[in-house]
């Protein structure tokens, strides 16, 4: 059975990508003020030590550079997770993490694999993969936007370029892919108006009852009883009597 929920505008919406890029430049502050150490805490692949990286890894960048190049893909990408699939959006998240991290630690090359990119590439894949699979017009071009946007990072889940961790950027898209197949029957549709539903009549409409066929807006309608205005049906009798004079 699909499971159906509604796109909705809430403040978390904004509230939580922000916060969450937020920590990235605290922890960053925090690396370069007080505590160097910290840009050490990476994923090192098939090291016991190394798994600390797995959930580590993602808030840890080695420059202002690259944090900065990671900080507004995963402000936006957020911003679309969270509306779009507000119920299973920190399930991607989280889970999202774990995962891809994981792989990256058992294909990764000997090295300090840091940067937020993974959980990038994470959010890319789900949101293209969930909208195709979803067949929901406003998703698919949701998709489409993203391709447009990102699609060029492709090319970095290859060793193309040295000193980047592209076994952490396949580790993402990879993720991605599976969490769409996982939650494929999750569809977000937008809230439906009474108009939209299948049984709905327009000739019943009490509104559209008000427009005449040149489209004139008719403000009381002859059977229209809830406009008018009842008056009491009161009968009154004088009696007269020859005679009598008031006092």
């Amino acid at each position: 059975m699909v499971k159906e929920q509604q796109f909705k505008y809430s403040t978390g919406v904004i509230a939580y990508p922000v916060c969450f890029v937020l920590l990235l430049w605290v922890v960053f502050w925090m690396q370069v003020r007080f505590f160097p150490i910290i840009k050490t805490f990476g994923i090192v692949p098939q090291t016991f030590k190394g798994l600390r990286g797995v959930v580590l890894s993602p808030f840890i960048h080695s420059d202002i550079e690259h944090l900065y190049h990671n900080t507004i893909p995963l402000f936006i990408l957020s911003l679309a997770l969270f509306y779009f699939y507000r119920t299973i959006s920190w399930k991607i998240l989280f889970y999202g993490i774990l995962l891809s991290g994981l792989i990256t630690w058992v294909i990764g090359r000997p090295a300090n694999h840091i940067g937020a990119s993974g959980l990038i590439y994470v959010l890319v894949s789900f949101i293209f993969f969930k909208g195709i699979f979803a067949k929901y017009f406003r998703l698919v071009a949701l998709s489409l936007l993203i391709i447009f946007l990102y699609g060029s990072m492709i090319w970095y889940v290859f060793p193309v370029k040295e000193g980047m961790s592209w076994e952490g950027h396949l580790g993402g898209l990879i993720t991605g892919f599976i969490f769409a197949l996982i939650f494929r029957k999750t569809v977000a549709k937008p809230e439906r108006y009474v108009w939209q539903e299948p049984d709905y009549n327009e000739a019943n409409d009490p509104f559209l009852k008000h427009f005449d066929e040149n489209g004139n807006f008719i403000e009381n309608l002859p059977d229209d009883t809830t406009t008018k205005e009842t008056k009491p049906n009161v009968k009154i009798t004088y009696n007269f009597k020859e005679g009598d004079t008031g006092n």
